[in-house]
């Protein structure tokens, strides 16, 4: 089949969407697919067997005054699209993710004269641009994460002030996703937990969604060689800005830890730790943590290889790469019950309340002292990984529900 993947953003190190645009494609095309993806900035990397078509993005969120203008086309802000994004970024609307389907939705409809792609498949912009794609006479499916009710519910419990909560409920662009999904041909998810949430707060039918378990790439997340030993240690994967990943609440269950157990926090390099930076000063944990900054997918395999336990303590998960990557790796996972941890996890690792640092650090101490139950869990999370989280089952679903829209 000829597959045309859409992806606002692109690079991995973007975030999920990047990861999933990448493995996707490159196991689509694998499996004897011809894939095509248009992609926003950051822009992938080089995905083998697969062609990559850009988009820009004219950033105006970020401009002001004379700075929105190019210098070299000072026109561009008059075209349709760039316009659209330039007025609603004034009003404080996060208009990346539809501007970026109506620039699709040109370019696709230039390339399908010449390729005429058998499916569409976004993943997980939902903006009105789909909705002329559907004019071209293709099925268009999209993958749903998680439905963004659950990130804007997520600032709203963390932010006090009406203002700030009038901007984000008009930053949010969730009328126009719960809009469109209804809309779109079919809907792949990534667990049963987000199949739930997708049909309460964006009311697609169960009927309508497949779900589909994100895959780990097993030739770089793999158990440790025998003969290693691993020092002891907690490691965290996550956006520590996010209020989704917990993180606050493993920093207060540091404090009621009973041994001194070092933790090695990888967060990508975030500039913005200002209200973890207090936190941690006023829980006076600062020689406790250990921050890599942005590191390479061979080193933050290594740092698995050197933790004792790795704790995903989210108050919500769509998935949970983390859990996934760290069980794929050997290492025993302590999850909260946020979301779909508990069913990634399943019986490799040990599940406690969400936003409960009492339950968290209780759960951590009986686990570090429990030598057979810290290897029980990493066999158990071994198997568990290479049974449910493989991108070549994951791509041969995808495959079955493209064939069934056709």
């Amino acid at each position: 089949m000829k597959i045309c993947l859409l992806s606002y953003r692109g690079n991995p190190y973007s975030g999920g969407q990047g990861i999933y645009l990448k493995y996707v494609a490159e196991e689509l095309a694998r499996q004897g697919n011809e894939v095509h993806a248009i992609a926003g900035p950051p822009y992938p990397d080089h995905m083998e067997g697969v062609a990559v078509h850009r988009i820009n993005n004219h950033h105006y969120s970020v401009k002001r005054g004379f700075n929105i203008i190019d210098p070299v086309s000072p026109f561009d802000i008059f075209m349709p699209a760039n316009f659209y994004q330039y007025l609603n970024t004034r009003v404080g609307a996060f208009s990346e993710i539809s501007s970026f389907t109506y620039r699709a939705f040109y370019l696709l409809r230039e390339l399908h004269s010449k390729e005429k792609f058998h499916i569409i498949h976004d993943n997980q912009s939902l903006g009105y641009g789909l909705l002329l794609m559907k004019s071209l006479g293709i099925p268009v499916v999209s993958t749903i994460h998680h439905p963004l009710t659950i990130d804007l519910q997520n600032v709203m419990e963390r932010t006090p002030a009406f203002l700030k909560k009038a901007r984000y409920v008009m930053f949010y662009p969730i009328l126009m996703q719960r809009f469109v999904s209804k809309r779109l041909d079919h809907i792949i998810t990534v667990s049963e937990d987000s199949r739930i949430n997708i049909t309460k707060d964006f009311g697609v039918e169960p009927e309508k969604q497949t779900v589909v378990y994100n895959g780990i790439d097993r030739r770089v997340f793999r158990a440790q060689r025998s003969g290693r030993k691993r020092r002891k240690g907690i490691i965290f994967v996550g956006n520590i800005e996010d209020g989704k990943k917990g993180f606050i609440y493993l920093l207060k269950a540091v404090t009621k830890i009973s041994k001194d157990i070092p933790v090695t926090v990888v967060d990508g390099g975030s500039p913005h730790r200002k209200v973890t930076d207090l936190l941690i000063k006023k829980l006076g944990i600062e020689k406790r943590l250990h921050f890599t900054g942005k590191i390479s997918v061979d080193r933050l395999v290594q740092l698995y290889w050197q933790s004792e336990i790795a704790v995903v303590p989210s108050v919500y998960e769509g998935f949970g790469f983390p859990a996934a990557e760290a069980m794929s790796c050997g290492v025993p996972v302590i999850a909260s019950d946020g979301g779909a941890l508990p069913e990634v996890v399943g019986d490799a690792g040990i599940i406690v309340p969400s936003r409960d640092e009492d339950s968290l650090a209780e759960a951590i101490d009986t686990l570090i002292a429990d030598k057979e139950r810290l290897k029980k869990f990493s066999n158990a999370g071994i198997e568990r990984a290479a049974k449910y989280f493989s991108w070549e089952s994951a791509v041969a679903k995808m495959i079955e529900v493209y064939k069934g829209l056709l």
